[in-house]
């Protein structure tokens, strides 16, 4: 397929190539939606939002949550809580053993011990 030249929009299954603008009503709710973005009110909530969706895309992606292996709501609800278990035992995980550069090798110590400069490129990955 190839791309349309400049701007284009699908107008009752046509693709016109002009710039397109929305209705009156639409523009009216998408400019009342843009000055309500502005309140701190509504900042905070976004924010945790956005913090929960992150978790339900690890849940759905990670997890593969999107479809139940067990039919029922019950035996369902049981699957979600087990993997938000695993989920949070992961994170635990993770946290309890931060990641601490290693010391010097041998090598590095002789170098030091005789007053040896080390290459620009020595243990930096360069």
């Amino acid at each position: 397929m190839r791309p349309l030249p400049g701007p284009s929009c699908l107008h009752e299954g046509k693709i016109r190539p002009h710039r397109c603008f929305l209705p009156r009503h639409l523009h009216e709710l998408q400019a009342g939606n843009r000055t309500d973005q502005q309140d701190p009110r509504w900042r905070r909530l976004c924010a945790t939002r956005s913090g929960v969706e992150g978790t339900i895309c690890e849940l759905v992606n990670a997890h593969q949550a999107r479809r139940s292996r067990y039919h029922g709501h019950r035996k369902t609800h049981v699957q979600h809580i087990l993997t938000g278990i695993a989920i949070n035992l992961e994170r635990l995980a993770s946290r309890a053993h931060p990641h601490y550069p290693r010391g010097l090798t041998a090598f590095q110590r002789y170098l030091d011990s005789r007053d040896l400069t080390w290459e620009c490129w020595w243990r930096q990955g360069k």
